[in-house]
């Protein structure tokens, strides 16, 4: 297989990456004290002639609380809104808007929120629920938009350093600094505090920013990430499509495939084995810790007199263990596989790994295709069925992870500037498999000791990629706001209290809404514990939809025995 350098010279990640750091800092500095705030009083509209490095501003705008700002987004308060184009470098397009409340309920906070995929907008509903929140609050699209195919972002990246650069860190430390700037600028202070929330994307974003830009943030939200990409997109998505789609096949469908219509013979057979023997309630609809279920496909193979449309085939029971174990090269985990339990649920495997059908390759495969084919276009020709998935993961690493991935477990330097982070995931997370950010985790404390004092993950049973599915999943994780937005029940009170205060947080309360709508009311809660700790249910007589039914218990962290073996990230 043949690579596609990114100039011909394999030496040149490496290079830029340094190269580029340095025009980082630079900005940043610029930024920081080349910019001075006059005395008098400005006005939002002044904003459109404020002087930033490498910066047009293209809108400075005041809105009303009601008013429309951008299709169905309203104004959730008087506030300032500044868009702006930076470049970072010649052939950037990097995008960003700021929004500042002008009413009198600003509290004096940043908060930075982060993308998913691979970006390509900006994130208008995260701003919004930010602003009304009180916060001055920035997106950037991180110079991905106007790509030609779907997923918005990978296209760019192909003979573009530049935006390669900007995706994978320039984009959000331009916009850090731009943004803290402007804030400065129009109301005459700097923050008192400033905070990154981001998932998936965001998630790897969050930890680019803790591990490039210690002393940028007091404060990051990491969720979900997708901080290994390269491993995720480059061997991952492409050894799922080669599970399911590659072997024989029967009137044009391969054996291996399972249609969405299998798909709850594998959640109900992991709910019936394992549900309410992982510390959670028998009459739940998802595992509580699936790492315990000790679930095998293959007790669902169909025999000779059953009903095909109630068991699997074994080409489609070996596709199944195949994604449960994820792409090894011998004894080295390349990336983690899925857990049980979230086969069959909205946002699950339809969703991401077999889509609607197994003969039309684009929209009808999972979003893993699409993300794994537009991503490896920059290494070779995205042949899903035969690459080699080992040879593939080895070419995109050395090409790519240097730029992309944020997998330095070193973090001693945003422990030292005083930053807390949270990170979560959900258990059910069929997009980016949560041992992937548990594997992180433990190579940070392998490599800082004991990192609970400023570092603590919470996973979230039954959650699927970033928010929804069957368990309790809205508790401040982007706009998945809990019924009571304080430090009990929301991650970024539960961090500024960590942080401005010291109180660490020992448990937040997670709520699952009737059918996943707020406006239906809350079905149930439970309290999500730092890792290694899970929620147990306390037992027959207790209500199982109140979180004070359940008890943070510690459990001993051992590795998912699908997942063996140590993550090549993470080495």
């Amino acid at each position: 297989m043949q690579s596609r350098a990114l100039s011909g010279n394999p030496s040149i990640p490496r290079r830029l990456s340094r190269r580029c750091a340095a025009q980082s800092l630079a900005l940043g500095l610029a930024a920081a004290i080349g910019y001075v705030a006059p005395a008098a009083a400005m006005t939002c509209a002044d904003m459109a002639n404020i002087a930033l490095p490498n910066t047009t501003i293209t809108l400075a705008q005041s809105y009303n609380a009601g008013d429309t700002v951008t299709g169905n987004t309203k104004a959730p308060a008087g506030f300032c809104r500044v868009a702006g184009t930076v470049k970072p470098g010649p052939n950037s397009n990097v995008k960003f808007e700021v929004w500042i409340p002008t009413d009198g309920t600003w509290n004096g906070k940043y908060q930075q929120v982060g993308n998913g995929g691979f970006a390509g907008s900006i994130q208008f509903a995260a701003l919004a629920n930010a602003t009304g929140r009180g916060y001055a609050t920035a997106s950037t699209d991180d110079g991905t938009s106007g790509n030609k195919t779907p997923p918005a972002g990978a296209n760019a990246f192909i003979d573009n350093t530049d935006v390669l650069l900007d995706y994978g860190y320039r984009a959000i430390k331009a916009t850090t600094d731009n943004s803290k700037a402007i804030v400065n600028a129009l109301m005459g202070k700097a923050p008192t505090y400033s905070y990154f929330v981001g998932c998936s994307d965001g998630g790897r974003e969050a930890l680019q920013e803790a591990q490039r830009f210690p002393n940028d943030f007091d404060g990051i939200i990491v969720g979900s990430p997708v901080n290994d990409q390269v491993g995720e997109f480059g061997s991952s998505y492409l050894f799922d499509m080669q599970a399911t789609l590659t072997g024989p096949a029967t009137n044009g469908v391969p054996d291996a495939y399972i249609p969405t219509s299998k798909l709850p013979l594998l959640t109900n057979a992991a709910l019936d084995k394992c549900v309410g023997k992982d510390g959670g309630v028998d009459t739940d609809l998802f595992l509580n810790d699936p790492r315990e279920c000790n679930f095998d496909p293959k007790h669902l193979v169909c025999k000779n007199k059953d009903d095909p449309s109630t068991c699997l085939t074994p080409a489609q029971v070996e596709a199944a263990e195949k994604l449960y174990a994820g792409p090894h090269d011998g004894n080295v985990l390349l990336f983690p596989g899925l857990e049980p339990g979230g086969e069959a649920p909205t946002g699950g495997w339809t969703s991401w790994i077999t889509g609607s059908s197994p003969t039309a390759p684009g929209s009808q495969y999972g979003l893993g295709f699409g993300f794994g084919c537009a991503l490896m276009q920059n290494v070779a020709t995205c042949d899903y069925l035969s690459i080699d998935v080992v040879q593939q993961d080895d070419a995109a690493r050395q090409m790519l992870q240097p730029i992309l991935s944020s997998v330095n477990p070193d973090l001693r330097a945003f422990r030292a500037h005083g930053g807390k982070m949270i990170q979560y995931a959900g258990w059910s997370d069929a997009a980016i498999p949560p041992q992937n950010g548990l594997n992180y985790y433990r190579k940070v404390n392998d490599t800082m000791g004991d990192v609970h004092g400023f570092y603590r993950v919470f996973m979230v049973p039954g959650m699927a990629h970033c928010s929804g599915g069957a368990g309790p999943n809205a508790f401040g994780n982007g706009t998945s706001n809990g019924p009571v937005i304080d430090a009990d029940h929301d991650l970024v009170k539960a961090l500024e209290h960590w942080r401005e205060q010291g109180v660490a947080p020992e448990r937040i309360i997670a709520t699952h809404y009737v059918n996943n709508a707020a406006a239906q009311g809350v079905q149930f809660q439970r309290p999500l514990c730092p890792f290694p700790q899970r929620a147990e249910y306390l037992g027959k007589g207790y209500d199982p939809s109140s979180a004070d039914s359940f008890a943070c218990v510690t459990r001993h962290d051992t590795s998912d025995p699908r997942n063996e073996g140590p993550q090549r990230a993470y080495q």
